[in-house]
């Protein structure tokens, strides 16, 4: 069978509606397993080449005791989930490619180590895809399944493939995204003068860096974000955001590389700029990266009084509205007063929109074509 025509079958797999793949049908067991295999072949691949694949900062992991026993557990219990699929389930595509994959994974881990693959000074955060997909996972999806606002919607929805492809992009140029992130900060500290704002700022009470932290960078984005809106060359680049018209935890990962660069780098200079607690920083960044999973994700759950304060998912979902009320409301990441303040806060009550993306939906589907868009726009 032609390779091409494999895949196609696995992923026509995966996207089977929720009817036709009752409990016992061997779909779950076969999804699991090719899950189980594909994690288990990526681990393997950093553990084969840490130095290429690897976040310097999440390298002591993978020397810890329990790193190797989870690996051989996710290897079995692919395995074995693999073989119940193929027994289980008529198509037997699911449980075939998860074996294959759980195999070659075991294989790779079996050759012997003949050289570390490096290119000297740079990495790719093989690990930190794992480490974020799985987290953001196991968290998001469970929720989203109790939790749904729309019941229809399921885990491997269209356009799934392509935003778990940006969510890739972005965990493996971690290190050049950082690199850029940080460069409008350290030319503002290279200039230097704020020697004692910057020592007034780090002494205060952890807990008010923290929220201090969230209220500044969430100003400094919202103008940004505001921005990408209202100047017609930056929204080429942020209607790629926009062109999702499905809503879920893995649907913010879809952005312009450019975008991410200047959307970043722009809202984390107050961060770095004034001098904060760097463990008030990583706890923020930590905050952030969920946060901004869980505003977009499939939960249909009303927070009541708590939408005031914090921004909801049902706040956001507003932001991607097909509707005209929908257009330009909702800028704020964390606080809605940011709106209030600005005139664009939008919140009818008990209402979500019934539709999201941009009208006519003009952006193409597919990565590349996708990150070429705005140019062809400009």
């Amino acid at each position: 069978m032609p390779e091409g025509n494999f895949l196609k079958r696995v992923v026509g797999e995966l996207e089977t509606p929720r009817t036709k793949r009752p409990f016992g049908s061997g779909w779950l067991s076969g999804s699991i397993a090719l899950l189980a295999g594909i994690t288990a072949l990526l681990m393997v691949i950093v553990l084969r080449y840490p130095t290429l694949t690897s976040m310097p900062d999440l390298a002591p992991i993978h020397q810890m005791l329990f790193f190797k026993p989870v690996l051989y557990f996710v290897l079995i219990s692919g395995y074995i989930l693999a073989i119940l699929s193929m027994m289980l389930r008529r198509e037997k595509t699911l449980g075939a490619a998860a074996m294959v994959t759980v195999l070659l994974a075991s294989l790779i881990g079996m050759l012997p180590a003949r050289h570390e693959l490096r290119i000297e000074g740079v990495f790719f955060g093989l690990d930190f895809f794992i480490l974020n997909a799985l987290f953001m996972g196991v968290l998001f999806v469970p929720l989203e399944r109790i939790f749904a606002r729309n019941r229809a919607q399921t885990v491997f929805r269209d356009e799934w493939r392509e935003d778990l492809f940006y969510y890739l992009v972005s965990s493996l140029l971690v290190q050049i995204l950082t690199y850029l992130t940080l460069a409008p900060s350290n030319f503002v500290n290279a200039q230097g003068g704020l020697g004692s704002v910057r020592a007034w700022v780090h002494d205060l009470p952890w807990i008010v860096q923290l929220l201090a932290v969230m209220f500044l960078t969430d100003l400094a984005q919202y103008w940004v974000h505001r921005a990408f809106h209202r100047i017609p060359f930056l929204w080429n680049f942020h209607a790629v955001h926009h062109s999702a018209k499905s809503m879920d935890w893995i649907a913010g990962a879809r952005m312009h590389f450019l975008e991410i660069i200047v959307l970043r780098s722009l809202t984390a200079t107050p961060m770095f700029v004034l001098g904060f607690d760097e463990s008030a920083i990583q706890t923020y960044i930590l905050i952030v990266y969920v946060y901004s999973s869980f505003i977009h994700s499939n939960i249909g759950t009303s927070f009541g009084p708590v939408e005031k304060v914090l921004v909801s998912p049902r706040f956001h979902h507003w932001h991607h509205g097909l509707e005209k009320e929908a257009i330009d409301v909702n800028f704020a990441i964390h606080f809605p007063l940011l709106d209030r303040l600005f005139g664009t806060y939008h919140l009818p009550e008990g209402r979500w929109p019934k539709g999201y993306g941009i009208h006519g939906h003009p952006v193409p589907k597919g990565y590349w074509r996708q990150f070429l868009y705005p140019f062809r726009r400009a």
